[in-house]
This record gives structure tokens, C-alpha cells and sequence, in this order.
């Protein structure tokens, strides 16, 4: 065994970052409100969210920022796509879909961006790591004491709102990323039972 150089450093144990992970629970970001975070504390809440296992150092995913102004700007697309596909829906729908991105101060779009890799590393394993980042940024936010949460919802899926996003066509939305201001605690919730998903393989 080949002895580790001195200074090699070695694993410490971290209660404190050990009793976060086990009691993270993500933030509503209907009720979430301002501070967000200022431009040095972003940047470094997107370097936290890009190191995450990446196959080949392929870095197949991009980030997309909506704050200030930007987000109801957005919001008008969202909006829009949703009365086009819901005519009959009341008009102040609109009014609500096109404030989406305004319940939290910063919203980052997570874009899942696969690359054709010579060596062959599968799409899905490209957008696994795309899938971390997310939750990465989700704990990077809330390591620096911000609220965040990781959605979907219906737009993340719709063409037109991805068209104005600038999505090419092998790229996809892995998710919407709110951070900012929790004006209320995070709501308990219902953990799985682990000895129903567990099980030792055995030949």
C-alpha cells in the first residue's frame, strides 16, 4: 500500500454538515421573498452547483439567470404560452402564470445540454449529472442560509416557453431553481420507508 503524501488531506468528520443533510427539507418559493443573493454570493452558488460527477469532464449543462425585471419579462412568455394552450382559461390566469418567476429574487434554469462525446459517454449519464447540479445549487444556496427549490412545473415542458428560453434541440429544462428569502419554516414531510427500497443483492 502505497503511503499517502503528508499533505494529503485526509476525511474529517463534519457533524454539523452531516446534521444539515439530514435535515434539509427544500423551501416553498411561494413563500419566499427577498434578500436573494448578491453577485459574489451567486457566482459562488453556481461553482458549488457545477461540481458534481461528470463523466469525461463533459459539463453538459448551462445555467440560465432571471432576476430584477428579467423574471416578469419571462413571465410574459410563460403566460402566453399557457392562455394559447388554455383559451378558455379566466384572464386573470394570466396574471398569475406570468408571475411565476417572481416568487423568488433569483430563479436559475438548470438546462440539461448533452454533447456528442467521441468516447461514448451515454445521454443519460450527461443528464444525471445535469440532475445534480440542480440539487447542488438547491444545497449550495441553502448552505448560505438562503431558502431554495427545485421545480418543474407545466412550462418547463412547454415549446413555446423553451423557445424563448433559446433551447437548442437536444436540450431540455432539468429544472427551475428559485432561491432567495423563506418568510416561513420548511414544511415537514413524509420520508420514505427505506426498508422497502433496500435490499442486499445475494447471487
Amino acid at each position: 500500500m502505497t503511503d499517502l503524501p503528508a499533505t494529503f488531506p485526509l476525511p474529517t468528520h463534519r457533524p454539523d454538515l452531516v446534521d444539515f443533510l439530514a435535515t434539509r427539507r427544500s423551501n416553498l418559493a411561494k413563500v419566499m421573498g427577498g434578500p436573494g443573493p448578491d453577485e459574489v454570493t451567486r457566482e459562488k452558488l453556481l461553482e458549488i452547483a457545477a461540481r458534481v460527477p461528470d463523466h469525461r469532464k463533459l459539463a453538459p449543462w448551462r445555467f440560465v439567470l432571471f432576476e430584477g425585471e428579467a423574471r416578469a419579462n419571462f413571465g410574459q412568455h410563460i403566460a402566453s404560452a399557457f392562455m394559447t394552450g388554455n383559451p378558455n382559461a379566466p384572464a386573470d390566469r394570466a396574471v398569475f402564470e406570468g408571475a411565476r418567476l417572481n416568487r423568488a429574487p433569483l430563479v436559475v434554469a438548470v438546462i440539461s445540454a448533452p454533447v456528442e462525446c467521441p468516447r461514448g459517454t451515454p445521454k443519460w449519464e450527461q443528464e444525471l449529472s445535469a440532475g445534480a447540479v440542480c440539487f447542488n445549487l438547491c444545497l449550495a444556496a441553502q448552505a448560505h442560509g438562503f431558502g431554495a427549490q427545485w421545480l418543474t412545473e407545466w412550462y418547463t415542458y412547454d415549446d413555446a416557453v423553451n423557445g424563448a428560453l433559446g433551447l437548442a434541440d437536444t436540450e431540455r429544462v432539468a429544472g427551475y431553481v428559485y432561491i432567495g428569502t423563506p418568510d416561513a419554516p420548511a414544511s415537514p414531510r413524509t420520508r420514505p420507508n427505506l426498508a422497502e427500497k433496500t435490499r442486499f443483492w445475494k447471487n
